[in-house]
């Protein structure tokens, strides 16, 4: 069988609809400076429905202005658990993670500063968030917190920090989220980012994790389509 060319190729979600969406505020100094936030003291986590996700390599559809007019993308490092656990004890949280992956989380940053309990809402457009095209297996990372976290906007490079400068870094986060619900094979926890970039049609982003891969995406502006 002859190899496809790999421009010929459509990236797709490791898999489609992930069980829960947690994802990390603030984790880095640098992103709480950048949107005038304090950090918290335990880690800044939220959920995302599985409707904002959109393929790998795919569009970001900006919402119509009257929603928002400032949005970033944010690369970051996800972490997908591979089994049924809970009250995980440090000493074993790596046996409960599958993997490791690159997201792109994406914000309405207007709607967010509007209040912070608006942070759902802002967070929860459609084509907000997406993960993949690859999953590396936990054991083929050697170190996880020596990874480094980059943004990437229009073949640029944004921001970019280590793994090792989360306030709270992976282990710590399945373990701390484990202590409050049952988690599930596929459950995907994306650790923050460094720095978010604002973003407008026509851009493009990328996150990028050496050794783990990238997940790039076009930025195109959506329209109000009524759909019943």
């Amino acid at each position: 069988m002859a190899a496809l060319p790999f421009d010929t190729v459509q990236p797709l979600l490791p898999f489609p609809v992930p069980p829960k969406i947690w994802c990390i505020g603030l984790n880095y100094h640098s992103h709480a400076v950048d949107i005038n936030a304090v950090q918290p003291e335990e880690p800044g986590s939220f959920m995302k429905p599985a409707s904002c996700l959109f393929e790998p390599g795919g569009d970001i559809l900006l919402p119509p202005p009257e929603f928002t007019n400032d949005v970033d993308a944010e690369g970051e490092l996800g972490v997908i658990i591979g089994k049924k656990c809970q009250y995980v004890p440090a000493e074993h949280v790596k046996d409960v993670i599958f993997g490791y992956t690159t997201t792109l989380d994406l914000t309405a940053l207007d709607v967010l500063s509007k209040n912070p309990r608006y942070l759902t809402r802002a967070k929860s457009f459609d084509t907000f968030f997406s993960f993949g095209p690859v999953i590396v297996t936990a054991g083929e990372i050697a170190d996880v917190d020596a990874l480094e976290v980059i943004t990437e906007h229009n073949g640029q490079v944004f921001s970019r920090d280590y793994v090792r400068n989360m306030r709270t870094r992976p282990f710590e986060l399945v373990r701390f989220h484990s202590d409050y619900q049952t988690l599930h094979p596929g459950d995907l926890i994306s650790t923050g980012c460094p720095k978010g970039a604002r973003i407008k049609a026509g851009d493009r982003v990328r996150a990028r994790i050496e050794g783990v891969g990238t997940t790039t995406a076009n930025v195109k502006q959506g329209a109000k389509k009524p759909l019943y």
